[in-house]
Formats: C-alpha cells, sequence, structure tokens
C-alpha cells in the first residue's frame, strides 16, 4: 500500500501498511506481484479487491490503468460484488502491449454516507436543517473538483443551493440534490477522503495469437509421401506439404504446428509402432534429433533445404497462416552435442549415456540433457536456437516435455527472448501436475496444453473449464484444447467413431480461445495399437503416413465441412475469443451439456450458447434451464437464437427442450439474437 497523508509511514515489504481505507486481496496477483499477470490486447478482464472501513461509513473504489510508458489512464469505477461482502470488481481493457500496472484506489465516499443518512432523518424529520446544510457544505467541497465543462460543476454546485432553499419543503430539497443529473456527475467526479493507493501490480500485456487460435499440427514428411510393400519409402518434402497449405487455411485454421524437421538419429532407430528392431528404410522418430547432418538448427534432408523450409513459411504467411516448430530440448545418439558437449547428458557408473525412461517406457533413442553442469551454457545455445528459427519467420514455438526441465531454466530463456522480441509465443506441452503447469505459465509461457483429452463427462468438464476460465490459474494460464496428438487418441475417440470427433470438436473450439487439431482427425481416424493403448496403430511417430485428403472428401469420411464451420463461428464471435466470462447453464440430463460465453464486440454484446450431446451413441433428450441474467436477459423474458451450425432461428427462454442426435444434430451452436416479448418460459421454432 503507497502511504498517503492520512496513512502510517511504516512498514515492509513483508508487512506494507495497511492503508488508511484497507484494499487487500487484490486479483489478479501473480505470486504476490512478483510476477505479472496476463492479458493480450483488447482483452476485458476483472480486477477485485477487498475494500472497507471501520464503523458505518461509506466506501468506494475504482482502477487505474498504466501503460508500458506510465501513462495512466482514467479511473474505472468499482462496483461491490455482492452485497455486504466488501469485494469490490471492475472490468478493465489494456489496449496496447508490454509491461502495464494496475492499481486499486480507494476512499471514503462522504456523499454516499450523507445520502443514505439524508434520506433516513429527513423521513423522520430529525436535524432536518442540519442535515441539509451538512449537504450543501459537502457539495461545495466536491464540486471544487469538478470540471466547469458542460455546466457539470454548476450542476453540483445547483443542488448545494437548492439544499438551503428553505422555501421548499426538505423532501423536495433532498429529492434536487439526489437527483440523478447530480449523481451522474458525482459518480464521474467523486469526492474523496482518505484515499488509499495500492501498490502497482504487474501486468504483462500480449499479442492476440497468445490466447485467440485455431492450431493445425501434420508431419511434413507424409504430405506428398509415397509407400508400397517390399519398397523404399519416399518421404514428402517442405515443397509438397506446402501444396496442403490451402485446404488447411481453407478450414479456418490460424497456425500450422510442424514436429520436429531436423535430422533424425540412427543409433536405437524405431521401427513401425515402436519397435525396437529398425529397418534399413524406417524413417525413425522426428523427436530423436540430430546425426551427422547435424542438429537442431538443421533440417532432415529428406525435407529439403533450409530455403525449402523459407518458401514453406512464406507460402503459410501468404495464406495469413502462421507456422508454429515444435522445439525438443533432447537429443539422438548421434547428435553433434554428444561428442562436442559430454557434460549435457547424465552419465552412468558404466560410462554409458543415460537415455530416456518413463518407466515402464523407454525411449532408446533420445538422450536427455542434464542441465546443471552447465546452465548457462545452455540457455546460450537454446537462445541462439530459438533465433536461428526466429530469423527464419517462426514466432511461435512448440516446447515438447518442458515439465521434464528446470523451470528456472525456461524462466531464463523465454525472459531473454520476449525481452527483445515480445511477440514471440511459447506453447507448453504439459501433461503434468497442476503446480508444475501453472509455474511454466507464470514463468513465461504464453500458452498450455491442458487435461481436456481426458475430461468427457459433464461434471468433469464443468470442473475443469470453471477452474481453467475462472480459477487462479486464469491469471497467467492460456489453455489450448488439442482434440488430439499423435501420442494421445482417447478411448472416447475410439470407441464414439464420427460422432465423438465431431462433439469433442465442438466442445474444444467452443470452449477456449485456442484449440487445435492433429492431422488425421477430420478422418476420425481411431485405430489404437491395442485395446487400452491411446497410441495410434502405424503411428505416424515411426513412418510415413500419406491420406488420400480428396478421396476421403468424395466419400463423406470427412469432417472438414465441420471444423471449417466452427472456426468461421469462432472468427466472427467476438464471444467465443476470450477465455475468462465462460458460464455452465443446468440441464436435466448427464450426457447434455450447456454453456454460454459473453463480450463486447464492434456491434455490441456478443453472447454464444452452446448445447452439446456428449453421448456418442444414443440420441438425447433433455430440458435446458438458461441462467437468464446471465445472458443479460430477465428471467421472464425470452430471445431469438440462431444456430449457426444449421442457420436455423428459435425462441428461447428459460427452460428449453432439447433433442439432439449423434451424426445428425450433435450440439446447438446459438447466437443470441435481440430480446423478444416474453412467452412464459415455452420455447418455440
Amino acid at each position: 500500500m503507497r502511504a498517503t497523508a492520512s496513512q502510517s509511514p511504516q512498514g515492509d515489504a513483508v508487512n506494507p501498511p495497511i492503508g488508511r481505507v484497507p484494499v487487500t486481496d487484490l486479483h489478479p496477483l501473480v505470486d504476490h506481484g512478483r510476477r505479472p499477470a496476463k492479458a493480450v490486447v483488447n482483452e476485458s478482464f476483472l480486477v477485485s479487491a477487498t475494500v472497507f472501513r471501520e464503523g458505518q461509513d461509506a466506501v468506494a473504489a475504482g482502477v487505474v490503468l498504466a501503460d508500458p510508458d506510465g501513462r495512466t489512464g482514467a479511473l474505472t469505477p468499482m462496483r461491490e460484488l455482492a452485497p455486504g461482502s466488501d469485494r469490490w470488481g471492475a472490468t478493465v481493457t489494456p489496449t496496447g502491449e508490454g509491461r502495464w500496472t494496475f492499481t486499486v484506489e480507494a476512499w471514503s465516499d462522504p456523499l454516499a454516507t450523507w445520502r443514505r443518512h439524508a434520506r433516513i432523518k429527513v423521513r423522520a424529520g430529525i436535524d432536518t436543517e442540519l442535515v441539509l446544510e451538512e449537504g450543501a457544505l459537502l457539495h461545495e467541497r466536491a464540486a471544487k473538483a469538478v470540471p466547469k465543462a458542460k455546466g457539470r460543476r454548476e450542476t453540483v454546485l445547483g443542488a448545494a443551493d437548492a439544499l438551503r432553499d428553505r422555501s421548499r419543503p426538505p423532501a423536495a430539497r433532498l429529492a434536487a440534490a439526489v437527483a440523478p443529473r447530480v449523481t451522474e456527475v458525482l459518480d464521474r467526479h467523486p469526492l474523496r477522503d482518505l484515499l488509499t493507493v495500492s501498490d502497482p501490480a504487474p501486468l504483462l500485456v500480449e499479442r492476440r495469437r497468445a490466447l485467440f487460435g485455431s492450431w493445425y499440427e501434420f508431419f511434413p514428411r507424409s504430405e506428398g509421401a509415397r509407400t508400397a510393400p517390399g519398397k523404399r519409402p519416399v518421404s514428402g518434402t517442405f515443397r509438397t506439404a506446402a501444396e496442403r497449405l490451402p485446404a488447411i487455411a481453407a478450414m479456418g485454421f490460424d497456425v500450422v504446428y510442424l514436429p520436429p524437421v531436423h535430422p533424425i538419429g540412427r543409433t536405437y532407430r524405431k521401427g513401425p509402432d515402436n519397435t525396437l528392431s529398425a529397418g534399413p528404410h524406417d524413417v525413425g522418430v522426428p523427436w530423436a534429433i540430430g546425426s551427422p547432418e547435424g542438429g537442431h538448427d538443421a533440417v532432415h534432408p529428406d525435407l529439403g533445404t533450409l530455403d525449402d523450409f523459407d518458401a514453406f513459411v512464406h507460402r503459410a504467411r501468404e495464406l495469413r497462416l502462421e507456422v508454429a516448430l515444435d522445439f525438443a530440448l533432447q537429443c539422438s545418439p548421434d547428435h553433434p552435442w554428444v561428442a562436442e558437449h559430454p557434460e549435457w547428458f547424465h552419465h552412468r557408473s558404466d560410462g554409458t549415456i543415460a537415455h530416456a525412461e518413463n518407466p515402464p517406457k523407454k525411449y532408446q533413442d533420445i538422450y536427455p540433457i542434464a542441465f546443471d553442469r552447465d546452465m548457462d551454457g545452455l540457455v546460450r545455445e537454446t537462445v541462439r536456437l530459438l533465433r536461428f528459427w526466429m530469423t527464419r519467420g517462426v514466432r511461435i514455438f512448440r516446447v515438447d516435455n518442458p515439465h521434464t526441465k528446470p523451470v528456472v531454466f525456461w524462466e531464463r530463456v523465454i525472459t531473454e527472448v520476449n525481452a527483445s522480441d515480445p511477440d514471440v509465443i511459447f506453447l507448453a506441452e504439459a501433461f503434468t501436475r497442476p503446480a508444475m503447469m501453472r509455474t511454466l505459465a507464470a514463468v513465461g509461457f504464453q500458452q498450455s496444453y491442458t487435461y481436456f483429452t481426458w475430461r468427457n463427462s459433464k461434471r468433469e468438464l464443468t470442473e475443469y473449464l470453471t477452474e481453467l476460465a475462472g480459477g487462479e490459474s486464469a491469471a497467467v494460464m492460456r489453455p489450448n484444447l488439442f482434440v488430439n496428438t499423435p501420442d494421445i487418441l482417447h478411448e472416447y475417440l475410439q470407441r464414439g467413431g464420427r460422432p465423438a470427433f465431431e462433439v469433442r470438436a465442438v466442445l474444444a473450439a467452443t470452449l477456449s480461445p485456442s484449440w487445435g487439431v492433429y492431422s488425421g482427425y477430420e478422418l476420425c481416424e481411431n485405430t489404437a495399437l491395442r485395446r487400452g493403448s491411446e497410441e495410434y496403430l502405424r503411428s505416424e511417430k515411426y513412418e510415413l503416413r500419406p491420406r488420400d485428403w480428396e478421396a476421403a472428401e468424395r466419400a463423406g469420411r470427412s469432417i472438414a465441412p465441420l471444423i471449417t464451420t466452427l472456426n468461421r463461428i469462432r472468427r466472427r464471435s467476438p464471444a467465443l475469443q476470450q477465455l475468462r466470462d465462460l458460464h455452465f447453464h443446468h440441464t436435466d440430463q448427464d450426457a447434455v451439456i450447456a454453456y454460454s460465453k459473453t463480450a463486447a464486440g464492434p456491434g455490441g454484446s456478443n453472447t454464444v450458447l452452446v448445447v452439446v450431446n456428449l453421448d456418442p451413441h444414443h440420441t438425447q433428450e433433455s430440458t435446458v434451464s438458461l441462467d437468464m441474467p446471465q445472458l443479460g436477459l430477465g428471467w421472464h423474458e425470452s430471445a431469438p437464437v440462431r444456430d449457426e451450425l444449421t442457420g436455423e432461428t428459435y425462441h428461447w427462454g428459460r427452460a428449453n427442450y432439447v433433442r439432439l442426435e449423434p451424426g445428425r444434430a450433435p450440439a446447438h451452436v446459438f447466437t443470441l439474437l435481440r430480446p423478444s416479448s416474453p412467452i412464459g418460459g415455452s420455447p418455440t421454432r
């Protein structure tokens, strides 16, 4: 708390002065303010604090944003979030990138206190003239801080004159002082006694892609590849992979993410389906990085040259796609680092280098890095590698398994990169403990993978997404909901067929501002390696997987049209481009989930209401009971809603019947239109 003339200057960093009007429990505050909370440009978020004072006198509060140059904006008035809670909040919106701060200002509100007392005393005839004169003096004092423009000061002084006008009844004099035109001016220019200002809280504002985007992952080596039994497979190249980019862009994706494109080692190379005995023509795992042809700053010769990579990035940019590159800080036994920097690896008692393990899994083709012998050297080399790819047009990195490396390492690396290049985005592929995931976000990662793949029931989804969107982690951790990955084919997709793929796409695309798919999802590929496994059969991690996209579309086997529609809805719906305003509504069937998101848009408030049948096998009927005030409507109002998936319009009120059939109409994605007359809660079409 900053000391003011009315505060005690005593205090220290551990026990700061409490302030004459206490301001406590500021939110969002990350690690007690040691690290910044996060937002993106034009993202609105709630600032809240507990504000109170002794006795019965009224208090008020407001938020002030300061931009990276220290320029402060106007005071945004706060409101008490629940009567009697002492919890105050206001929504603010930073308008540019950089390191901002926000402060909460709190004060005793003598005019609000006077209004409350005056209404009681004038009605009861107690000390009438005294209380009206006290009000006149307060209005005269307040008028000194009110601008003269538009007659505002005269309005406040006129209230003081009215309070002293004994030719009128006391009630009329009071009514003139509390008239809307007077209180409106004083709300904008409050009289503030005992002003207390919180310490500035840090806020990092990043570009919008850090929050909002649709990701598509694919292996360049599979696009244009040729395989035939008994013949040497022919890898696709950056040039052939670029031919897939127009189709990815046409589906509405913003980011195309490539697994590692570097040379692959031959020592302990894995064969198809993770076998330990690779044949002479097996292509190996892209995450086993490094060979005599080079390491992390080289491309696999089968894919082409660095110039070919540059051409791929250029073509993506022409299609308004950003390229995200996998950054996996690990090595094949053949990586140049093994000979050049033996101190960067774990050595066993017999002198051999330890390969990666996640018992019972073993990764004999990968050496993990040992960080504590030369942390400085590893930071320098990592930053060098990232900058190498940044100069080639890569501004997004999907970081493989960051939770298996020291957090302090990532903090140093990301801080150094973002200090000069704040537009560079890091996505943490960390399916791990919540504390680690949150801390990785706090130290710099702009996005994170989540447990979404393993949250499939209504209860699981409601609890987890409420935590992601409104819990403590929402101040720093931005979820990217991938529906599948090369490593994860969930049982729900294995057993649910095409309807399951449709359901999960709708959920991911509407629950989070960032979502992603791994290539083949649109074809509903769902054959597992074995029962109980989440690995794909003939996994693309171990072999080339060319796909005949055109034949699949002609045969109607692709859900690309649905994905395209979802991405189109996302791009024109501000509500789906933000994380924090997510509200779940009651349904009377566990297999049906309903939720809404609301945000301000160019044409006013935008509300999207989603209802999904989570059962991929059976038609479900349910009553959806809407929290009408959450939608900006009265309990007895109704409003037209347009289903963006079908174009049909309905009228919905408080209680609404739905029938959702897998494969035909698994979900509604409604846009709330203008309100209409009440219909008694009975839905009509």
